[in-house]
């Protein structure tokens, strides 16, 4: 997620009850309808009396990450903005048990709110239960404890726009390839409802909307330690690729080796996700032609707000979704801000001089 590493590592522990939306419309995990992040508001009066409620809250990470430290610093400034202390901040390496004790840990600082993503949500219920009854406020990234029941147990779960994300990764692709060529279509061979929608949105929107594009070639990727063998194999049957789809950065970055490899210059990548090294090949004119990042910064700016404000009373819709911004050489400086709001890398902003 949006989240390459999230997502890398999640492979083992996370599911999902629901996939793609036939009919083009991100959906939640447990088939929640999206609604848009910036929708979400409150009111002065509302956040005066939070501002006067003298409440706090507990950031329980589930790594850090640039995605992650976006989301952090997005919570961190609307809650300061709305008067919470920040009262603890915690990361649990991608481990489950260690995530369950960081839990344990902060409760004793007695917060209002705790913000988390679940490292594993079919035993996430028993992490985050000791907080749930003492009636602290939770809310959720991308994922919620199996079991739970949004407005009871949580307040709600915010994430990318995911066909929106694939699907602008499709238009990306068609504008590389002046709208025609042989394309290769690398997506996450695991159920999990982020990449499943995002990936999928980007293969219907070539088949649809592109008649001079077909996907000549597909292959899965269940264990991103293999990305590299599965870019040999994909390029070296079909040499004459005119662009690559990559689930996400980390593994594109393996197609990326792979072409540099076979001297081919040619080929195309599109890919999710903000990644330096992507970003560096993308602006000095390499293979890399998009990277399609979500507003990572508006998820924990927007999860904040919906947890404060149930604090007062206001209710929250079950699921809230961010846009998602195409970021190509041309828009890479903007696109870096609006996503994570900061600037470029400086290695970025050197080669595009």
């Amino acid at each position: 997620m949006r989240k390459a590493s999230v997502i890398m590592t999640a492979v083992a522990s996370l599911f999902a009850m629901h996939a793609f939306a036939a009919e083009g419309v991100t959906t939640g995990p447990n088939g929640e309808k999206p609604v848009p992040a910036r929708s979400l508001t409150l009111t002065e009066a509302q956040e005066q009396q939070i501002k006067d409620g003298k409440f706090t809250a507990a950031l329980v990470w589930h790594e850090m990450s640039e995605y992650t430290n976006a989301v952090n610093a997005g919570a961190h400034d609307e809650f300061k903005r709305l008067g919470i202390e920040v009262v603890a901040q915690t990361d649990a390496g991608f481990d489950a048990a260690r995530q369950k004790a960081d839990v344990e840990t902060v409760m004793a600082k007695k917060p209002s709110i705790i913000l988390s993503l679940p490292v594993d949500p079919a035993t996430a219920a028993s992490v985050y239960d000791p907080a749930r009854h003492a009636g602290v406020k939770l809310g959720f990234v991308d994922n919620c404890p199996a079991g739970y029941k949004q407005g009871t147990d949580y307040v709600t779960i915010v994430s990318d726009d995911l066909f929106q994300m694939g699907n602008k990764a499709g238009i990306a692709m068609a504008e590389a390839l002046g709208k025609k060529g042989k394309v290769g279509y690398i997506f996450h061979d695991a159920d999990f409802y982020v990449t499943n929608q995002r990936d999928q949105a980007f293969k219907k929107t070539i088949q649809q909307d592109y008649p001079d594009m077909k996907i000549e070639a597909e292959a899965g990727m269940a264990d991103p330690a293999r990305s590299e063998d599965i870019a040999q194999a994909m390029i070296t049957q079909h040499p004459d690729l005119d662009g690559i789809y990559v689930t996400w950065a980390e593994p594109a970055l393996s197609v990326l080796s792979a072409l540099r490899g076979a001297g081919n210059s040619h080929t195309k990548i599109v890919t999710l996700d903000l990644n330096e090294p992507a970003a560096l090949d993308m602006v000095k004119g390499g293979n890399i032609a998009a990277l399609v990042a979500d507003e990572a910064y508006s998820i924990g700016v927007t999860l904040a707000r919906a947890s404060a404000g149930s604090l007062v009373g206001n209710k929250a819709e079950p699921f809230y979704a961010v846009d998602s911004i195409a970021v190509t050489k041309d828009t890479v400086k903007d696109g870096w801000k609006k996503s994570l709001n900061r600037d470029v890398p400086a290695a970025i902003a050197e080669a595009m001089k």
